[in-house]
């Protein structure tokens, strides 16, 4: 239970205040940019609460209030109350009173728990006493934060990460996790696309597969959904268009072919099985080789506005090698 001063409210300047609890508390700029509208508008509505600590003021609560009146040139002081309260019990009126604002986040809950068990040497029984909670809430608490990994840790206090991503986060081993977290970075990937990327890594342990995840996260998550990746693109003529849906569809079975080629899953195939594909991958193989030259010829005709080069454009290339693939697979002479 809180224990309040009995004290008026008093003014503090802002340099007064120490942020010592700030690390149990999560940063999102966007409410703070909200608060600073407010407070220009409005002023201080309701008063910061503090505790002293060792000859300081320490914030408990009213983070985002002191982190928009630093960034406003018109204000210099807040209006502050003040909690007795020790080290257990300051974390357990930062959950209190957040809690009963109902602003409190799963992963906050966690680093006070996890502050409560392993710096302050509480017991799990003990901390579910202290915070009104049941023990297997506590349980689940701290095994959020001690899943998570350090770089991960580093990127949610300050608000790179989001708590829901995080959740998805410490679903995974430790050693994974930065492979992720890089993902996400470079990809942009929202919410339910990490949800999915983190559900294909746990069924596929294949490093071979992982690595794919990682090169092609999109593709991966539309060939698992069975969900065609755009097929129109509406900068394109009616012919553009048709060439477009036609490459997208043999880039999404080339992917998939990479894949099973490269995992060592292929071995389930039977020796006769082996002997009735073997026609089959030479064609691949030969068609595929005819393929790259012609296409190699095309992404160069295109960066230079139409203009072929007649010393590395070879039309008759890819129609031999295919016929003779399709008469050899009829069983015919071609």
């Amino acid at each position: 239970m809180l224990r309040w001063a009995e004290e008026e409210p008093r003014e503090l300047r802002l340099d007064e205040i120490g942020e010592t609890y700030g690390r149990y508390r999560l940063h999102i700029p966007e409410l703070e940019r909200g608060m600073m509208l407010s407070l220009e508008s409005y002023g201080q509505l309701s008063p910061i609460v503090v505790v002293r600590h060792e000859s300081r003021w320490e914030l408990i609560d009213g983070y985002k209030r002191l982190g928009a009146a630093r960034k406003l040139q018109s204000m210099d002081r807040l209006v502050a109350r003040r909690i007795e309260a020790d080290e257990r019990s300051a974390k357990a009126a930062i959950y209190g009173l957040n809690r009963a604002g109902g602003r409190t986040r799963e992963i906050e809950e966690a680093w006070i728990v996890h502050a409560l068990v392993r710096d302050d040497g509480l017991t799990q029984v003990e901390v579910a006493e202290l915070l009104g909670r049941h023990k297997s809430w506590v349980c689940r608490r701290l095994a959020l934060i001690e899943k998570l990994g350090s770089e991960a840790r580093a990127d949610l206090q300050v608000g790179l990460l989001t708590p829901t991503a995080a959740r998805q986060l410490v679903r995974l081993p430790a050693g994974n996790q930065p492979d992720i977290l890089e993902l996400v970075r470079r990809e942009g990937l929202s919410t339910n696309e990490l949800t999915g990327i983190v559900d294909l890594w746990v069924q596929c342990p294949a490093r071979v597969q992982q690595q794919y995840i990682l090169q092609h996260p999109r593709e991966a998550l539309a060939q698992e959904k069975g969900v065609d990746l755009a097929s129109h693109d509406p900068r394109l003529s009616p012919a553009g268009n048709r060439i477009f849906e036609q490459l997208g569809a043999v880039l999404r079975q080339l992917a998939r072919m990479e894949v099973w080629l490269a995992h060592q899953g292929r071995t389930a195939i039977t020796a006769e099985d082996r002997r009735i594909l073997q026609p089959r991958f030479e064609r691949l193989s030969r068609d595929a080789a005819s393929v790259a030259a012609l296409s190699a010829d095309m992404s160069m005709e295109c960066e230079h506005d139409g203009r072929i080069d007649p010393q590395r454009h070879h039309p008759d290339v890819l129609q031999p090698n295919l016929a003779a693939a399709h008469c050899q697979e009829a069983g015919s002479r071609p």
